[in-house]
């Protein structure tokens, strides 16, 4: 098994991401071949709350050109954690609301 450290890669803020904060939800940029439970289980060792629900999403990357030449961005994985209602918060994200 993977350590947690390996499945949750780094948090999404963006302002979506902020406004769902109020609702418990929160999104992390996870390993694209993780799946629900492993986040799951990844969110809880790491942050000590409680998860409710974990929804996914593949991330297509994008075309980019640089003159002449095109390349593509990689292609990464969303996941998107509801906390349970009588779960803490996770202290990460307090100062950014």
């Amino acid at each position: 098994m993977k350590a947690p450290q390996d499945i949750i890669l780094k948090p999404v803020i963006t302002e979506k991401s902020m406004d769902e904060l109020q609702n418990g939800k929160y999104t992390f940029k996870v390993a694209t071949d993780a799946n629900k439970s492993e986040i799951k289980k990844a969110v809880e060792a790491l942050f000590d709350v409680k998860v409710a629900k974990v929804n996914t999403l593949n991330c297509n990357g994008k075309e980019k050109r640089v003159g002449r030449y095109v390349g593509k961005t990689a292609d990464w994985k969303k996941a998107i954690v509801t906390l349970t209602e009588d779960s803490k918060t996770i202290e990460f994200f307090e100062g950014m609301v």
